[in-house]
């Protein structure tokens, strides 16, 4: 027995943190005193991977590796994966790798038995933009926090966008996409819908600007295309294959790396979804899915304390629905105390001390760590690509001891497949043809309009009505005080006094006449 694996030796000791007797991942061998130890082996309990954890390290030392090899061997175990491809190079997973000498020389070093496996895989993207299966959520569902958060709104703006999906839920008007959100915002500031809110604390018509104007901007990045129906159903995640190894699901991000605010925000609605929507279980013996939340840190600049206390309670809560997560980054720093707290796994690749916040940086990663064998500080700025100081929960609960790794290489293609076979897949899949093609049925928008054109052709009618109405009053009156027409000849001999004189003259003579006519009587002889 040699002094590395005596069990009394510091590295014995360590290994000994890692001999668990119940299913587990094989993540790669012990480095001790510059020398990688394969008999050692550095492992996590599977049922452990609900208990959350954190891969972090500077750039290019070896993160994403570390997530595909962790997904893989889920995969292996049952367990459904979800994994978001900021880069563009993790959709090798479904495909067998190709052996060279460097993984040919990885394996040896860390005691793997290599082989090329591919994994089976789903491919999504946000709203359509890039290949994948469309995502989308509906804005009622996103929620205000959320929203709030994508739309870098203040508290105040925050609590008032609050009240707005508020009237909505109450009124019946379904805020499905930012159209529809736009129009309640509009309606609630103008002079029909004023009065709608006064009751419960009004909207300013200053902040109602704001949200507008977050909105346009927001759309104009091609946020739009994010929200609408047919909503995804996030219970799709938690699929197994015929073969009953768990399905990845890789969200193809690289179309929109440019919008980070709003792929990490997404990603949060993603895992509020599950949680609202997954029953509670307790402890597992494995996870039903695990989550690779990748740029963690674009999740948590600036957000408001309503976002930092919702992501805290998702996380807190999500573990007893059998669903892991790890936060991918730099540097423990960009993830909030509150949630590095609940992260029980750790693995930390190298990280860079080129500068004073560097090296601040890691004298703050270090007291993160257990207390450990190594000199932590000195180890984490020299440990080489694919390399990583581990520590993990045991199958008790408890923390393992630090261990520096040299990790397995993964057994899927290191890198993208090519477009063409990454469409075919896409479009092979049978959630294709459910989530492809955008509804968009009668929401908030299409209500409100409604109403405001009913409103304004009654309002036209009223206005058509009263103007005839005075017209006809003004007719009226015009004709009662026009002049009288100067009269005629005829009118004027008609009404003298020697014409009517000789009218009744006229008329006696006759009435006499006529009265003998009708009595019988007869004229007078002289």
């Amino acid at each position: 027995m040699s002094e590395s694996t005596d069990p009394a030796s510091p590295s014995g000791q360590i290994a000994a943190g890692y001999a668990f007797t119940g299913p587990a991942l094989d993540l790669g061998a012990l480095l001790w005193d510059g020398n990688c130890l394969p008999e050692l082996q550095i492992r996590i309990p599977l049922s452990m991977l609900n208990r959350h954890g954190l891969v972090a390290g500077a750039t290019g030392t070896g993160k994403t590796k570390t997530l595909q090899l962790i997904a893989e061997q889920l995969s292996e175990n049952g367990v459904p994966v979800f994994l978001a491809d900021i880069k563009g190079d993790v959709s090798g997973i479904s495909v067998p790798g190709t052996s060279n000498d460097k993984i040919e020389e990885r394996a040896k070093d860390v005691a793997q038995e290599w082989r090329a496996t591919g994994h089976p895989s789903e491919f999504y993207s946000l709203g359509g933009i890039g290949p994948g299966i469309p995502l989308r959520a509906t804005v009622t569902s996103f929620g205000p926090v959320l929203m709030s958060k994508v739309l870098q709104l203040n508290q105040t703006q925050e609590q008032s966008l609050g009240l707005i999906f508020h009237y909505a839920d109450l009124k019946g008007l379904e805020l499905i996409d930012l159209k529809d959100l736009r129009a309640v915002v509009a309606f609630l500031v103008s002079d029909q819908g004023k009065p709608e809110l006064k009751g419960i604390g009004g909207l300013s018509t200053v902040t109602a600007g704001v949200i507008l104007r977050a909105l346009t901007a927001f759309e104009q990045q091609g946020a739009a295309e994010f929200f609408g129906e047919p909503e995804f159903d996030t219970s799709e995640f938690l699929r197994t294959a015929a073969d009953g190894r768990g399905l990845v699901s890789v969200l193809e991000l690289p179309a929109v790396q440019d919008k980070p605010q709003v792929f990490s925000t997404f990603l949060m609605w993603l895992l509020a979804d599950l949680y609202t929507d997954l029953p509670e279980v307790g402890d597992l013996e494995k996870p039903k899915l695990v989550f690779f939340f990748d740029e963690a840190h674009l999740l948590f600049n600036g957000a408001s304390k309503a976002f930092l206390d919702a992501i805290t309670q998702t996380v807190r809560l999500i573990r007893s629905k059998g669903i892991g997560v790890f936060f991918v980054t730099q540097t423990p720093k960009d993830v909030p105390s509150d949630v590095l707290a609940q992260l029980g796994n750790r693995v930390q690749h190298a990280l860079r001390a080129f500068t004073p916040d560097d090296a601040k940086a890691l004298k703050a990663t270090v007291k993160t760590f257990p207390h450990s064998a190594y000199d932590l500080e000195e180890l984490l700025t020299r440990l080489g690509t694919g390399e990583a100081v581990i520590t993990v929960l045991s199958e008790n609960g408890a923390p393992t001891p630090v261990a520096a790794t040299r990790l397995r290489a993964p057994q899927s293609l290191m890198g993208p497949v090519d477009a063409a076979a990454l469409d075919q897949a896409v479009k092979s899949s049978l959630l294709y043809s459910r989530y492809a093609e955008p509804v968009d049925r009668e929401s908030a928008y299409e209500k409100i309009s409604a109403e405001q054109a009913a409103a304004e052709a009654e309002a036209e009618a009223a206005a058509a009505a009263a103007e005839e109405a005075k017209a006809a009053k003004t007719a009226a009156t015009a004709a009662r005080n026009a002049p009288k027409p100067d009269p005629s000849l005829a009118e004027q001999v008609v009404g003298s006094g020697l014409f009517r004189s000789l009218a009744r003259s006229i008329g006696t003579q006759l009435g006499r006449e006529i009265s003998r006519s009708l009595f019988g009587t007869s004229r007078r002889r002289r």
